[in-house]
């Protein structure tokens, strides 16, 4: 048997007021491709001048802090494939020292 949520719900009919808002019944989300997305933390991060203008000029009309996010986010993939094959060439190595 389900527990009832206890969390109240909202009709589409029904306006949201800014007080809702204000009481924390409610949380805006954004969507993309049907997932939702995470909110972002807030973050004091002192970056060199130069870096930061290569970010805005490589950034143009979008913002150069999205950029920078999406560079952080492609450098720990990156990190995570590469310790990926390193372990499984030491596997390898360790398979065939053993053989």
């Amino acid at each position: 048997m389900k527990k009832k949520s206890t969390t109240p719900t909202f009709d589409d009919d029904t306006p949201i007021t800014q007080t809702d808002i204000d009481d924390g019944k409610l949380m805006l989300r954004k969507r993309a491709a049907g997932r939702v997305v995470l909110p972002k933390k807030r973050v004091t991060l002192y970056l060199d001048a130069a870096l930061v203008e290569h970010f805005k000029h490589m950034a143009g009309e979008r913002g150069y802090q999205t950029l920078i996010n999406e560079t952080l986010k492609s450098s720990l993939q990156t990190a995570d494939i590469a310790e990926t094959v390193r372990q499984v060439i030491r596997e390898e190595l360790k398979g065939r020292k053993a053989a």
